[in-house]
């Protein structure tokens, strides 16, 4: 039996951070390597951004910037978005800070360190409150903050006021400091120069996912076929008889599963859109119920079943197959498991 296989193109990597880059000429774009380089790697996507250009990374947690720095050599500045979290080692990254608490116990603990700061402009999620702000935004300032930052709730949707709201919150906060800013990530980048300010911060579209159409595909999925047998009209496949034949039908079984982070929510007896294996081109539709380890697949089209069929590829790409079950690109590729085997082209 062949391998399941995560194929991860570098340099289409690197040109959808070059292209992302690109359209933001004032600003320095970082790349964002948080969860492993969303399930890819953080090291080797850190590598490859940093041989692309980019000179400052972002990760959620502290113990993820080991392997940014590994990738990166010296000179790179990591950002670490969960602040200072009580217990954390920070090395020579940047905690941004995200309440009074945390800015008292970094200045405490690290006087004299970098730091960034995050204020909240709307989304309510992480970051210093306006009053907080006001309250504390001589004193932040005093201890020179290497960069101001905030974050979009709804950056995906180009046309939602909310994004127009917290860029006017984001302003009056800032508008005057000294420090360079940072609202936009992905979708931000997207929305055009008054989003931009002085760093962006590349994350998804890098992916070859969403909102970013204009994305090359950066993984290809593929799954080894294990067996192949001829179902007559009638007879069922998978876990519960979900899945009759109507008619006489090859089926092959591959070798991966929800454990593999493949959801169940793509079985054939779903409420949701049918989802494809690919042999190429070639639409291998999806039957039965997606098991922990297995997969079934209709090649009755095929004239020969190939060793192993795509369920992510530049046909039916990321945001493809998360449509079918309804999430987001981040969430597929951030669950893609440790059975497969990563392959660099």
């Amino acid at each position: 039996m062949g391998q399941m296989v995560l194929e991860i193109d570098r340099s289409a990597l690197q040109a959808n951070y070059r292209a992302l880059a690109d359209k933001a000429p004032g600003a320095r774009t970082a790349g964002v390597v948080k969860a492993d380089g969303y399930g890819l790697g953080a090291g080797m996507v850190a590598a490859a951004l940093s041989e692309a250009g980019a000179q400052d990374f972002f990760v959620a947690i502290a113990s993820e910037a080991a392997a940014v720095r590994e990738a990166t050599g010296p000179s790179a500045r990591i950002f670490i978005l969960s602040g200072h979290m009580d217990g954390a080692d920070f090395g020579d990254s940047i905690p941004v800070l995200n309440s009074p608490e945390q800015f008292f116990r970094d200045r405490a603990i690290r006087p004299g360190q970098p730091f960034a700061v995050q204020l909240d402009s709307g989304m309510n999620r992480l970051g210093f409150e306006p009053g907080e702000w006001a309250g504390l935004k001589s004193e932040i300032m005093a201890a020179g903050p290497e960069l101001v930052m905030s974050h979009l709730a709804c950056a995906d949707e180009p046309d939602h006021p909310m994004n127009s709201r917290q860029l006017a919150a984001f302003r009056d906060m800032t508008d005057g400091i000294t420090v360079p800013r940072s609202l936009a990530a992905t979708g931000g980048i997207l929305l055009g120069p008054d989003y931009h300010f002085d760093i962006t911060r590349a994350g998804i579209g890098m992916y070859g996912g969403m909102p970013f159409a204009d994305a090359r595909p950066v993984i290809r999925l593929s799954l080894p076929v294990i067996q192949t047998r001829i179902v007559e009209a009638g007879e069922t496949v998978g876990y519960s008889n979900t899945w009759t034949a109507q008619r006489r039908t090859r089926v092959a079984t591959v070798a991966a599963g929800y454990a593999d982070g493949i959801h169940r929510a793509l079985s054939s007896d779903s409420d949701r859109a049918r989802i494809n294996l690919l042999a190429g081109d070639t639409p291998c539709p999806l039957v039965g119920r997606v098991s922990m380890d297995l997969i079934t697949a209709d090649v009755s089209a095929l004239e020969t079943v190939p060793d192993s069929l795509d369920l992510i590829s530049s046909v039916q790409k990321v945001d493809d197959v998360a449509d079918v079950i309804g999430t987001i690109g981040y969430e597929l590729l951030t669950q893609l498991g440790g059975r497969y085997e990563r392959r660099i082209i």
